[in-house]
């Protein structure tokens, strides 16, 4: 279990004149987008700024902040550079922040060409990991892992995935990573699950699935659980299920739910959970975000988008959520450089 932050020991005063714990808590309170700029002040305060327990130690006093990460395409041309007309469009990281209304673009490491297409994020401890998708030029299935870090606002390298598979469920807490089912180079559906530790920079394996899920959906459910929601058999292409696999994070074990999904729809990106502990279908929420849905919790509030009809324009939606019922979607006005086609995303807690 993660060391709190109230039995660290202090060699010198973290703010001059101040007790330790007036000081820690002064540090809590400095706002995510200060912490790169504290981090060169002091290096105990890069220390604390950069270690998980302190990280651990802000969440639990409810100094962090949701921000939505999402993988957006860019019309044409390079991510980072300037778009050409009449190109593919490729993909990028766009991150909002619901509070302030403020878009930032993330840079993308090591792709010219943009983000491996069908790549999946998660999110823990600040940092953002991006896994797996196709080469943007070769289409190629890739291994890759890279994770950034909001706080020094830098990428690094993970470990390498086990093995090449697409379109698999994703999911994250208190430092690990789950991905389970998808499929592998050859087409084949896949019923295996691994969880990568952020940490330690390794793999281990979990158990097996009771059946194989391609296009399945992940959801982390209150630090408890990792739902693999829906996905199809090899035998059964496109028939999507009703049932759910159910990883206990504490348990270590798996259980199978059904009927918990509409069977013959797809999950892929809009899947959620309701506060009546249901799960929730995005698309569903409005007629305007029918096709290609993608919700992302913020807390109280969900970033919903997608659009009214193939082909239609991609809008942007705030939604608040209540139990039982939810609020009416309200338009967002969006920067046209971020208003391109979702194709998934995550929150992360910074």
């Amino acid at each position: 279990m993660f060391q709190e932050m109230e039995n660290f020991e202090f060699s010198t005063e973290l703010l001059p004149g101040l007790p330790e714990e007036l000081g820690l808590e002064c540090l809590s309170r400095l706002p995510c987008t200060a912490h790169r700029l504290a981090s060169r002040v002091y290096h105990r305060w890069r220390d604390l700024l950069q270690s998980p327990d302190f990280y651990y130690h802000r969440k639990k006093l409810g100094y962090t902040q949701k921000f939505a990460c999402l993988v957006l395409s860019f019309n044409g041309g390079t991510v980072n550079g300037p778009k050409k007309p009449g190109v593919s469009p490729s993909y990028g990281i766009a991150v909002f922040d619901s509070v302030s209304q403020r878009w930032d673009r993330l840079p993308v490491h090591r792709y010219p060409n943009g983000l491996p297409l069908f790549c999946q994020l998660a999110s823990c401890e600040g940092k953002l990991v991006v896994m797996g998708g196709w080469d943007p030029v070769s289409y190629d299935p890739v291994t890759d892992v890279f994770i950034y870090d909001f706080m020094t606002q830098q990428w690094r390298q993970g470990k390498d995935m086990p093995s090449k598979r697409s379109f698999f469920a994703i999911g994250a807490c208190l430092g690990r990573v789950f991905i389970a089912g998808g499929h592998d180079e050859n087409k084949n559906a896949l019923r295996s699950a691994w969880v990568y530790d952020l940490r330690m920079d390794e793999w281990s394996q979990l158990g097996e699935m009771s059946e194989e899920r391609d296009e399945c959906e992940g959801v982390v459910i209150e630090e408890d659980e990792f739902w693999v929601v829906s996905g199809y058999r090899m035998e059964s292409q496109g028939q999507f299920d009703g049932s759910a696999d159910v990883y206990g994070l504490k348990s270590g074990q798996w259980r199978r739910v059904e009927g918990v999904w509409e069977p013959g729809r797809c999950p892929r990106s809009c899947v959620g959970m309701g506060k009546d502990g249901k799960l929730v279908n995005w698309a569903e929420l409005s007629p305007a975000v029918r096709v290609g849905a993608c919700g992302i919790s913020l807390g109280r509030r969900v970033l919903v988008t997608g659009s009214g009809y193939q082909g239609g324009p991609h809008g942007y939606y705030m939604v608040e959520m209540k139990e039982g019922q939810h609020s009416k979607l309200e338009k967002l006005n969006v920067p046209d450089e971020f208003s391109g086609c979702v194709q998934s995303g995550c929150y992360a807690e910074i």
